[in-house]
């Protein structure tokens, strides 16, 4: 295996948002530690994608999931960086033909924080209260849950969110606790949500790094710092979320967990305006996962109705 060097550095492509630098820097820091190689032998190169320049509409109204991947992959595929870091509740569940991710950080903390600059928990709301989210995932499962409450676009990083709550633009929020953990922002005025009450987005909490499938010094170079249960985890969920055609338009919920050589898997599918929910859950050995996460994903797909995901129960 070649080892990058000051002089031939690892290119490390990444979004180039705070959170999405961190992932970058840790993913440097777990190389260095792993292969005692020093900071020089890296180079992080921020690369601009389309879901980080159109800030003002939906995420469902410019194109799902690739959003935050199509550049960063073509950047890859041409060989302008060696491996691209990714937030995996962000990656479809196919990659580009040459891609391969198979690499994974431990997974940071799976649940939702709810965010509010008042007194408030999500239960003590007043009617009618406006919740600020961009997830259409937490729009139906808020809405599943209270009916009443205004759900409103809510786009940006942390930053701009807190922003928005002290403009008055929306009461509350939420937040991954995942990212609020990697910035160290422990002054954000948070509560974990258990994932009994909110069910995460598949994969949330995950860092991914995607490399060429050709790539044999790469790929030795990542196999020193995989987490396999992560990765035990994360076949599971995106098996099930590719069973059910998931992306940044469909509200799907899924989260595996492991327990010895047993591995449980819950999953949901809600209506887009709330209106009803469809969930189960699963059980098995660990390395039947993937099947696990295909069953669980036909199961509830025969529970729904054929236009159970349609955006015209929004209008």
């Amino acid at each position: 295996m070649s080892l990058p060097s000051a002089d031939s550095p690892l290119k490390i492509g990444t979004r180039g948002s705070p959170l999405a630098l961190a992932q970058a820097y840790e993913t440097r820091r777990r190389l260095m530690a792993s292969h005692g190689l020093p900071e020089d032998a890296f180079e992080i190169c921020i690369i601009k994608t389309t879901g980080d320049r159109i800030l003002d509409r939906p995420l469902k109204e410019i194109g799902g999931k690739g959003l935050f991947t199509r550049e960063i992959e073509a950047d890859l595929i041409e060989c302008r960086i060696d491996i691209a870091v990714h937030s995996m509740k962000d990656m479809p569940t196919i990659q580009p033909d040459g891609l391969i991710l198979d690499c994974y950080l431990p997974r940071e903390d799976v649940r939702d924080a709810f965010v509010s600059l008042g007194d408030y928990q999500l239960s003590t709301l007043p009617n009618g209260s406006k919740v600020g989210s961009s997830s259409l995932r937490r729009r139906a499962q808020l809405l599943n849950y209270r009916s009443d409450l205004e759900v409103v676009e809510f786009r940006g990083n942390v930053q701009t969110r807190l922003k928005k709550l002290e403009d008055g633009v929306a009461l509350c929020t939420f937040l991954a606790m995942a990212g609020l953990n990697r910035l160290s922002l422990d002054e954000v005025p948070k509560s974990p949500v258990a994932t009994e009450d909110m069910l995460p987005a598949v994969a949330q909490g995950a860092i991914g790094i995607e490399r060429r499938t050709d790539d044999a010094d790469t790929a030795a170079l990542l196999a020193t710092i995989h987490d396999v249960p992560t990765g035990e985890r994360l076949a599971a969920e995106r098996s099930f979320l590719k069973t059910l055609d998931g992306s940044c338009e469909t509200p799907i919920a899924g989260l595996a967990e492991l327990d010895g050589g047993t591995l449980r898997l819950r999953g949901e599918i809600l209506r887009p305006d709330g209106s009803e929910r469809i969930a189960d859950e699963i059980s098995g050995p660990i390395a039947a996962g993937a099947d696990l996460g295909a069953e669980l994903g036909e199961r509830l797909l025969s529970q729904a109705a054929a236009d159970f995901f349609s955006w015209r129960e929004m209008a």
